[in-house]
């Protein structure tokens, strides 16, 4: 099925915590003759669904013949402007545990029809899931978590998000509660609370990708950059070999960092060639194991 134009719904729907959960559905705008299979997208540690090339990677998958979701975690910092972080309160807590309810919720929305589109039927038996990052490591949790989610692919991957933590974080929160971070992007400092700590060390055996991994059977694909600056590959060889499935394989792109060449904002015509290549994989690896 060739498609040329695509459809894109945006709306809200509440977290658990009835704090906004902002998506976006992307489909073909032809209607094909049977329901379309889900793919949800979630970003990673201070990202979001409109981050650089992410909106053209959605509508890429979305020609191809799927109907992506991708959504702002309810907590990730961002607000109403979708792009700038004007919720610190929030990102301050984001907890890892609220991030794997959020996914848990966009699920129920699908399956509910609060996500929907007129257009297109969406085939709530065939779920699967991308994550980068961050969102690569919760991805891999929810499909060990969610059993609608059916296929699996990770972009530059955590392994284990305990792992993060510097002593000069540890030390922070013991003394004072919270410790800071900044976004090189922006030159915004951030604060997060040591109940993201807690958070993560107190439910390791639920909340590490490193853990979950070993539990998934559906296919599986781990992709990642030989210079990621951020995440090195080494994550994503372990999450590779500890994951059991029969059906996965692993992807190393030489000469491309965290972002496989793509920064925000993300104003070229064409992607970088290491992007391509991810969307390539990605693609083929759904049309694969999903369609």
């Amino acid at each position: 099925m060739s498609i040329n134009s695509v459809l894109k719904i945006s709306g809200s729907i509440p977290s658990k915590k009835d704090i906004p959960i902002y998506f976006d559905l992307y489909s073909p705008s032809v209607t094909p003759g049977s329901a379309l299979p889900v793919v949800l997208f979630v970003h990673g540690f201070k990202g979001f669904k409109d981050w650089g090339a992410f909106p053209d990677a959605c509508e890429e998958l979305a020609r191809a013949g799927f109907a992506v979701v991708t959504f702002n975690l309810s907590m990730n910092g961002v607000g109403k402007s979708m792009t700038e972080f004007d919720e610190p309160d929030y990102f301050a807590n984001q907890t890892l545990s609220q991030d794997l309810e959020d996914i848990g919720t966009v699920i129920e929305a699908i399956k509910s029809k609060d996500i929907d589109s007129d257009k297109v039927d969406l085939d709530t038996d065939r779920i699967g899931i991308i994550g980068h990052s961050r969102g690569g490591h919760t991805a891999i949790v929810a499909a060990a978590e969610y059993t609608e989610i059916q296929c699996l692919i990770t972009w530059s991957a955590v392994a284990d998000y305990n792992d993060r933590w510097s002593d000069k974080m540890k030390k922070d929160w013991k003394e004072k509660g919270y410790t800071e971070i900044e976004n090189s992007r922006t030159g915004q400092v951030f604060k997060i609370n040591k109940a993201v700590f807690d958070d993560a060390t107190e439910s390791a055996d639920t909340l590490m990708a490193i853990k979950r991994v070993k539990e998934l059977y559906i296919p599986t694909m781990f992709i990642a950059g030989k210079a990621d600056e951020a995440v090195p590959y080494t994550n994503s060889e372990m999450l590779f070999r500890s994951c059991p499935a029969d059906e996965k394989e692993i992807r190393l792109i030489d000469k491309t960092g965290h972002t496989f060449g793509v920064s925000h904002p993300f104003e070229d015509s064409e992607f970088p060639e290491a992007f391509e290549e991810v969307l390539d994989y990605t693609e083929g690896w759904l049309l694969e194991y999903l369609k």
